[in-house]
């Protein structure tokens, strides 16, 4: 999980984090203010209630409403005459006047009209609390008339010459409320879910510009590796300004290796060739000895400089920022074999993209080239075809020649070094396995082919990075 994580991009980190927290602030904040706005409205409510509890208690003066034994007698005393929500039934605003038994079940109440022939919205539970804590107000939700949630308050009072407390009831339908308050809460989640898309954008279109100075970066580097610039050079904010100065050392520095290596290797170059040279000056003399020494001799002179020249070319390849220009390399190697192999009557020609270009040294690739053309013409008939193709993928140089051809298995031997297929033509058979080696050094590759002119294809491929 830890790997796949950070495989992920700077951005896409930024914008998951970012969702997440937004989500969870924005949504949760909207959650929080529509239970604190529904916990408001119940406040209100609640208060409503109780200072309707509190104008009953102040009613209740008429001591013949109210028997010893606990009941309730029915009276013509109509409270709250003047407001209209407990005149009118099922109005959503009631209150009762409940009295009790000594064993407190209820044994007679007087109501507004507002609750006409309805139950009394009051549990034995609600009435046991309110009856426990005299003079303080309990609060229950209770289904009331016509199946409305209502929001209930009870309050017992000791009533002078009652032998048993009486519960002061009101009931309010809380169903409006309830519903403004999801009504708000579905208003808020909208309003926080677009204000979420709105600042998302935003954080998306500010996190592309914030990151707009690396692929700045990363196109300068890929110049610098393409050979286009030698270093990067240009205006980076201050965050990433030292890691460019970091990578140019880092270029410098690479140089500076590179430049070691190529005088180490010219150095021990000079070195060996000396003890070389006379070891094979003193193997002259005729003897067995002394011919098993030349020879010895030879083969290692033959293998230093096949080391060394694979170190030199290796050292080259790892070059940052080296460039060459394909085609004029290629012409200038095409003229140079027409007039070499002018009196066979060989031509020697190039086609292909014209701004092609190799990412590596210009010797490297002249010795790969040099090669494989010189290679087709030893064997042409008639006529050498170099093509060109270059795409954001590869660039890819092919030699084909009219001459006899190779079989895949002659094809296969040919790559291997040393190997000659043909003794009576000059060379050390070690063209073909330099091609191949400085080929694979730059990521490349050799391939042997059929030629559309009827002989050999060589085939360069060179991936881009």
């Amino acid at each position: 999980m830890i790997d796949r994580w950070s495989s992920v991009s700077l951005a896409r980190r930024v914008m998951i984090a970012a969702a997440i927290w937004g989500f969870v602030v924005l949504i949760g904040g909207a959650l929080a203010l529509s239970a604190l706005y529904r916990a408001q409205t119940l406040s209100l409510i609640e208060d409503d209630l109780g200072q309707t509890l509190v104008t009953l208690s102040r009613e209740l003066t008429r001591e013949d409403a109210f028997l010893a034994d606990g009941r309730v007698t029915d009276t013509d005393r109509n409270f709250f005459s003047n407001d209209a929500r407990f005149q009118t039934q099922y109005s959503g605003h009631y209150w009762a006047v409940v009295g009790l038994t000594p064993e407190m079940e209820v044994a007679g109440d007087f109501r507004s009209r507002s609750l006409w022939d309805e139950a009394v919205p009051v549990t034995p539970e609600l009435i046991e609390r309110a009856v426990v804590l005299p003079g303080v107000t309990q609060y229950a939700n209770y289904p009331g008339p016509l199946d409305q949630v209502s929001r209930v308050a009870a309050m017992a009072v000791i009533v002078e010459n009652r032998d048993t407390p009486l519960v002061l009831v009101a009931a309010a339908d809380r169903t409006p409320n309830d519903e403004a308050a999801t009504g708000f809460r579905n208003m808020l989640l909208g309003t926080m879910i677009a204000l979420f898309g709105g600042v998302f954008a935003a954080m998306m279109i500010a996190v592309r510009y914030s990151l707009n100075p690396l692929h700045k970066l990363e196109a300068d580097v890929a110049k610098v590796r393409g050979g286009e610039t030698v270093k990067l050079a240009g205006d980076y904010p201050a965050e990433v300004r030292p890691l460019t100065e970091e990578l140019n050392k880092l270029i410098e520095h690479n140089r500076e290796v590179v430049e070691r290596a190529r005088t180490h290797v010219g150095n021990l170059a000079h070195a060996l060739k000396t003890p070389l040279a006379v070891l094979r000056n003193e193997a002259k003399g005729g003897s067995q000895l002394d011919d098993v020494v030349r020879r010895q001799a030879e083969a290692m002179q033959t293998n230093v400089e096949h080391y060394l020249k694979r170190a030199r070319m290796a050292a080259r390849a790892e070059a940052i920022g080296a460039r060459t220009d394909v085609r004029p390399v290629l012409d200038g190697l095409a003229r140079m074999l027409n007039r070499l192999f002018d009196a066979r009557g060989i031509d020697v020609t190039v086609a292909g993209a014209q701004s092609a270009v190799f990412r590596g040294e210009q010797q490297d690739f002249e010795e790969m080239a040099g090669n494989l053309m010189e290679n087709a013409c030893k064997w042409a008939a008639s006529e050498v075809l170099v093509s060109v193709s270059d795409s954001p993928q590869e660039l890819v140089i092919t030699v084909e020649d009219d001459g006899p051809g190779l079989t895949p298995e002659q094809r296969a031997g040919a790559m291997k070094r040393g190997v000659r297929l043909d003794e009576t033509t000059p060379g050390t058979g070690l063209g073909l396995s330099i091609v191949t080696e400085l080929a694979e050094l730059h990521k490349g590759s050799l391939e042997l082919g059929d030629a559309a002119l009827g002989g050999l294809k060589a085939t360069l491929r060179f991936p881009r990075p």
